[in-house]
């Protein structure tokens, strides 16, 4: 291999190397994410329980709906995890979810323990959230448990970073 060939394998490389992603653009993907997901639940949601309800003039309990909403996000985001480590918003953002020690994609394992365990991370005042300011790598609780992490995807040139 001469020298412009081992120029242009080190150039390509360099291009493909991958960071972990800042703590801001992490939230504002999240934020970027709610936004998304308000028509996300509308179809796989607020629609079919609107129509049981006009149908069949019953509203379902509260425990059945809020079943329904995990469900239903639950399937959202471990399809996109697994799929290619990005949801909607992520793919916006550049962001990608690996799996922290290796960097490739996550298991299914990992993607159902994000999801499990990025719920209470959430709920619980953002305590999983918070938890970026102290962990050492700036990770979310709920990544370290899973040992997933969110990486910066190289942009194409001329993108701002």
């Amino acid at each position: 291999m001469n020298d412009a060939s081992a120029a242009r394998e080190g150039a390509t490389q360099a291009r493909t190397v991958v960071e972990p992603a800042g703590l801001r653009r992490r939230l504002a993907g999240m934020l970027y994410e709610s936004l998304l997901l308000m028509g996300v639940l509308a179809v796989l949601f607020l629609v079919p329980w609107l129509i049981v309800g006009i149908v069949f003039e019953w509203a379902p309990p509260g425990g059945l709906a809020m079943v329904h909403l995990f469900a239903a996000l639950g399937l959202y985001f471990i399809w996109y995890w697994r799929r290619n480590g990005q949801t909607l918003a992520m793919q916006t953002w550049r962001l990608c979810l690996v799996d922290a020690q290796t960097g490739k994609p996550p298991t299914l394992n990992q993607c159902l323990l994000r999801y499990m365990l990025a719920w209470p991370s959430v709920l619980l005042c953002g305590i999983g959230l918070l938890w970026a300011l102290v962990d050492r790598d700036r990770q979310f609780l709920h990544d370290r448990l899973a040992r997933t992490c969110i990486v910066l995807l190289p942009g194409k040139a001329g993108m701002p970073k």
